[in-house]
């Protein structure tokens, strides 16, 4: 691909950044939206950014919940974006954890922040512009995550998302 043909990126941390972190979240009725948080995502959309997600979800190998779950949950999350204008290009998790109780996510992964496998199976399927994109989380391991993938990696602790956001893109501008 031609340099013409990529674009810049915003990977979202899920839990913390979009959502409040509410631990081990899998239910659309305990989810509850960051301020600003649809607003940052549309913004990102109207600035011809991809938007993506990538979030551990070791709930998963605790066997807290399924990955069905998770992936009813983002559909959930997908059709609220959609009734405020906004998308989300794709949506990355990794269900593996060290210490799981089921055996078959009881691995190091290299999905799991901070290894950057979720950033950079991204920037294999899309055309992304690593040296424009960035990283916002709210855990240092977000940041190694970002720094591993070749991304700039941003810490938002709290606060309105869409603030967050547009301070962020104009820094990219």
């Amino acid at each position: 691909m031609t340099a013409t043909s990529t674009r810049p990126a915003v990977f979202f941390d899920r839990d913390g950044v979009l959502n409040h972190d509410a631990g081990y979240l899998f239910e659309a009725a305990k989810f509850e939206w960051m301020d600003g948080a649809r607003e940052a995502v549309r913004l990102v959309n109207e600035a011809g950014y991809f938007a993506f997600v990538v979030t551990n979800q070791s709930g998963v190998a605790r066997g807290f919940y399924e990955e069905s779950d998770v992936h009813a949950l983002h559909r959930w999350m997908a059709e609220q974006l959609a009734l405020a204008g906004a998308h989300i290009d794709a949506f990355e998790y990794c269900p593996d954890h060290p210490e799981a109780v089921i055996d078959r996510y009881r691995r190091d992964s290299h999905r799991r922040k901070p290894g950057p496998g979720m950033i950079t199976d991204l920037m294999m399927r899309f055309p992304v512009a690593a040296d424009k994109s960035i990283l916002i989380g709210d855990k240092p391991s977000d940041l190694e995550a970002a720094e591993a993938a070749g991304i700039r990696g941003l810490l938002f602790r709290e606060g309105n998302l869409e603030t967050f956001v547009r301070q962020a893109l104009s820094l990219l501008a």
